[in-house]
């Protein structure tokens, strides 16, 4: 039996796992607010206790750089350590993952009715994945076939230098460059950028402010989810949130880019994270594809690599599982 979750700085979801049942078909399952818990042993002892299940083995994803078994979570004030998390739970094997990994070992699980196709494209098989995730923050990962299987690999290129396409993209780097000492991807293209270019158009005067919307940014604790609901509102047309969710899928649509240049993602390249399933009649757009593919003597080359969006929202945690079941059976 496997323990398996998938840990964010929100919730997280956890579940038991056997081999008969795979990864897609917890035997029980459970989300929790993760702040409520001062550890993830806590959290998880707490979930244990309300099952007669017995877990042997246990993997986990995780928002944060894991070096040597050990990660200090991104969003929460937790340190996890695989040891001691072994020994705390009485477990044989405790495997901790970087959320994105976990995710990307999900990839090669998913079923048709989990994707929504942005370009067909030519798949390759056996072509290296790559994998990009914008949602509170932006990960980013890739998958290798080694002859026999997908093999993921952890990146944390979402961190890379902001590289503007355009004037108006500039104007926005010099903007954030006023008080961020480092413009990366993810200060733009994330749950947390999507503000950044707001206040950066507003601003500016690139657009004005409806004074309705004004008055709901003031009293909600995240904008975010305010700013792309109303640039996708045909009814009630915001200016400035449509030109903001413009910039995100134009600057999404270049990094994904890169990302697959730089693995040469023959396999594809697959959108995950919160945002991009709320978001498609953007990336459906022109807009995202025509940036995605701009890579001047490799244009051709990008513009051919399918390009789909994960919509099942446990993607993180079916990686997670999968890889435990792997390594129990190997």
């Amino acid at each position: 039996m496997l323990l398996a979750g998938d840990i964010g700085g929100t919730k997280t979801s956890v579940g038991i796992y056997s081999p008969e049942k795979g990864p897609r078909e917890p035997l029980i399952e459970a989300t929790f607010p993760s702040a409520r818990y001062s550890s993830l042993e806590a959290l998880v002892k707490e979930f244990l206790s309300r099952s007669e299940l017995s877990v042997d083995s246990a993997s986990f994803g995780i928002a944060g750089p894991v070096v040597k078994g050990k990660v200090k979570t991104t969003n929460l004030p937790w340190i996890i350590d695989e040891k001691k998390l072994g020994k705390e739970l009485k477990l044989r094997s405790v495997h901790l993952l970087n959320d994105l990994e976990a995710i990307a070992y999900g990839v090669p699980h998913q079923k048709v009715a989990d994707l929504h196709t942005i370009n067909e494209g030519l798949k390759a098989a056996g072509g290296p994945v790559a994998v990009i995730a914008p949602g509170t923050g932006l990960g980013e990962a890739f998958l290798t076939w080694d002859g026999k299987r997908y093999r993921a690999h952890p990146s944390e290129g979402g961190h890379g230098d902001f590289a503007p396409t355009n004037s108006l993209e500039i104007d926005l780097l010099r903007y954030l460059q006023e008080t961020m000492e480092h413009v990366s991807y993810e200060r733009i293209c994330s749950g947390h950028g999507l503000p950044n270019i707001y206040a950066f158009l507003k601003d500016r005067g690139y657009a004005r402010e409806p004074a309705w919307l004004a008055g709901q940014l003031k009293a909600a604790t995240d904008p975010t989810p305010l700013i792309v609901n109303a640039a996708l509102d045909t009814k009630r047309p915001c200016e400035l949130c449509k030109t903001t969710l413009d910039i995100f899928v134009s600057v999404l649509g270049a990094e994904a880019g890169n990302l697959a240049l730089k693995v040469l993602a023959t396999g594809g390249v697959y959108l995950a994270g919160g945002i991009p399933p709320r978001i498609i009649p953007a990336l459906e757009s022109k807009r995202f594809i025509e940036s995605f593919s701009r890579k001047g003597r490799f244009s051709e080359l990008v513009a051919r690599l399918p390009v789909h969006v994960i919509m099942n929202p446990k993607i993180a945690l079916i990686g997670a599982a999968f890889h435990g079941l792997e390594l129990a059976q190997n």
